[in-house]
């Protein structure tokens, strides 16, 4: 990254210099109801503890939903490799066989998927409680807790109680999320992440762009993952690029 140095008029003590502090910012596109982004959550997570420079990574949350006409929770009654199946223009044995293998995967890297119990649901108020929580310094533990209650414990994170506990156990006030759901806040931060991936260009999720400069299309392996960490650390004057393209979720299903 580079530190902006700008021309004063007086004197600056070389000790102000000491205090400038180096920053990777890395910005992360997803959705709740995306399993390939709870896996690429875990892969930088491996990456990150082999960096050396973790201290100075920044993570941003960013909204992206991949069904925004979702209602609040799916009927219950039709099963997740049914809906799969109708959705995206399947059999239902081939549905059932994408949820066993992304399952398996996300296995590998210490992550306990039952998707077959998934409340699947409109995710838009999940994402405004995600922004909630960026306020509240504790952005990236609630994402974990949204990722494990709807994934792993067949939550329902389209409705607002589950929103508010959920919240809650991750270090929000539970009373500051009832409060927040009763309103629109938050919509429009919302809105402005989806609009800026619309303009990157982004697809599928997840998307990591790290240092505004390097970006990695799905759920790279950890070592994929490092390798545009340390090369983002490096720092490079381009535009986001897609340095590597991998598993994500989509418009047309999870590949």
């Amino acid at each position: 990254m580079r530190v902006r140095v700008e021309k004063w008029s007086r004197p600056v003590s070389p000790t102000y210099f000491l205090c400038v502090k180096k920053l990777l910012p890395i910005d992360i596109w997803s959705d709740i109801a995306c399993p390939w982004c709870y896996i690429g959550k875990r892969r930088l997570e491996a990456a990150l503890a082999q960096f050396p420079h973790r201290a100075e990574v920044e993570i941003t949350w960013r909204a992206f939903e991949l069904d925004p006409a979702a209602p609040s929770v799916r009927d219950s009654r039709v099963s997740q490799a049914e809906r799969l199946a109708k959705k995206y223009g399947m059999s239902v044995s081939r549905a059932e066989a994408a949820i066993e293998n992304v399952t398996r995967v996300a296995a590998a890297d210490g992550l306990e998927f039952h998707l077959e119990k998934t409340r699947s649901g409109n995710t838009f108020d999940a994402h405004r409680v995600l922004h909630l929580a960026h306020e509240r310094g504790v952005q990236d533990a609630v994402k974990e807790r949204l990722l494990r209650g709807y994934m792993t414990e067949g939550l329902a994170i389209g409705e607002h109680e589950a929103l508010v506990g959920l919240g809650g156990e991750a270090g929000l006030d539970p009373e500051d999320v009832r409060a927040m759901l009763a309103t629109t806040r938050y919509a429009s931060e919302v809105r402005a992440d989806e609009e800026h991936a619309a303009r990157l260009g982004i697809s599928g999720v997840p998307f990591f762009v790290m240092g505004g400069h390097y970006a990695v299309s799905g759920a790279q392996p950890a070592s994929i993952l490092l390798g545009t960490l340390e090369r983002a650390w490096a720092e490079v004057d381009s535009q986001p690029s897609r340095d590597a393209e991998g598993a994500a979720c989509g418009p047309e299903g999870c590949v």
